[in-house]
C-alpha cells in the first residue's frame, strides 16, 4: 500500500476535530496528543522519525490548532472521548498513544477508562493533576479578558531551558506565535478541564503498559510528578530527560529513542 500523508478531519459529537496521518495504515497505529497552547505540528519530529514504521496519527485537540472550539464546558473525558472517536473514525481497534502535558493527562484518562484500545501509553511532562485549580482558573480569566499575547510571551521560559531559548530561538518564536495566533477560548475551556481533572484516586486501575517521560528541568510538570505516577501505576516505567517542559521538541532523539525502546520491549 502506497505511504499515506493527509490532511483530514471529523465531525463529531459536539466537535470537528483536525487530524493528518503518516505512513501505511496496515503498520501499527501510533498516535499523538498535544500540549496546551500548541498544535499538532509540535510532533514533527515525531512523525518524521516513527513514520516508516508505524501509521502516526496527530490530531489538534479541541479549541487548539485546526480543529473547532465548541462552546460549553470542555472536561478530560471529552478530551479523551475524542481520540476514542477519531480511533473509530479510522477503524482502528488499538493503538499506541503519546501525550504530552494535558495530552499526558488525557493518556491516563484513556488508560484508565479504555485499556481495550491501547497496547502501550506513554505520557511525557505531565502529572495525574497539573497544577492547581484557582490558577488554570486565573489563567482562563486572563485569557479571555486580554487574550493570549500575555501568556504566548512568557511561554518559552515555561516550555525549554535556556539554553535551547538561546540555541533554537527561531523553533521557540514558531512555538510562542503559534501560541498567541490560537483560540482564546478554545486555550480558556482547556484551561478550565485542566482546573477540574484529578486522576490522582484512579491510576491504581491502570493495568496496561505506561511509560513516564519526566524532564529534568521542567518547572511544570516535576520529575518528583513522574514518581508518583509511576509508585501509583503498577509496573509503570520511568525515563528521565534532559529538557524543560516540551521534552519532545527540546531533545527529539532522546525522546523518540525512548518511545521506540519501550514499544519494542
Amino acid at each position: 500500500m502506497p505511504t499515506v500523508n493527509f490532511k483530514d478531519q471529523i465531525n463529531s459529537q459536539d466537535v470537528m476535530l483536525h487530524y493528518q496521518t503518516f505512513g501505511d495504515a496496515h503498520k501499527p497505529a501510533l498516535i499523538f496528543s498535544n500540549s496546551l497552547g500548541t498544535n499538532l505540528g509540535m510532533w514533527q519530529k515525531q512523525f518524521n522519525y516513527f513514520k516508516q514504521n508505524f501509521f502516526v496519527i496527530c490530531y489538534d485537540t479541541r479549541g487548539h490548532g485546526a480543529s473547532s472550539t465548541p462552546q460549553g464546558a470542555y472536561t478530560l473525558a471529552q478530551l479523551g472521548n475524542d481520540v476514542i472517536q477519531l480511533l473509530d473514525h479510522l477503524n482502528i481497534s488499538k493503538a499506541t498513544f503519546c501525550g504530552i502535558s494535558m495530552g499526558g493527562l488525557t493518556g491516563q484518562w484513556l488508560a484508565i477508562h479504555y485499556p481495550e484500545r491501547f497496547s502501550h501509553v506513554m505520557i511525557a511532562n505531565t502529572a495525574a493533576k497539573i497544577g492547581q485549580a484557582q490558577a488554570w482558573q486565573d489563567r482562563a480569566k486572563l485569557v479571555r479578558e486580554q487574550g493570549l499575547q500575555p501568556i504566548a510571551e512568557t511561554a518559552a521560559s515555561r516550555w525549554f531551558t535556556e539554553d535551547f531559548i538561546r540555541q533554537h530561538s527561531s523553533t521557540v518564536v514558531t512555538l510562542s506565535d503559534d501560541l498567541a495566533a490560537g483560540s482564546a477560548d478554545g486555550y480558556a475551556r482547556c484551561c478550565e478541564a485542566l482546573a477540574l481533572a484529578d486522576l490522582r484516586d484512579e491510576l491504581v486501575k491502570i493495568g496496561i503498559p505506561v511509560l513516564i517521560i519526566a524532564g529534568q528541568h521542567d518547572p511544570v510538570t516535576t520529575v518528583a510528578d513522574g514518581k508518583w505516577m509511576q509508585q501509583h501505576i503498577a509496573n509503570a516505567q520511568l525515563a528521565e530527560i534532559n529538557a524543560s517542559h516540551i521534552s519532545n521538541i527540546e531533545q527529539p532523539e532522546q525522546f523518540n529513542q525512548i518511545l521506540q525502546q519501550f514499544i519494542a520491549a
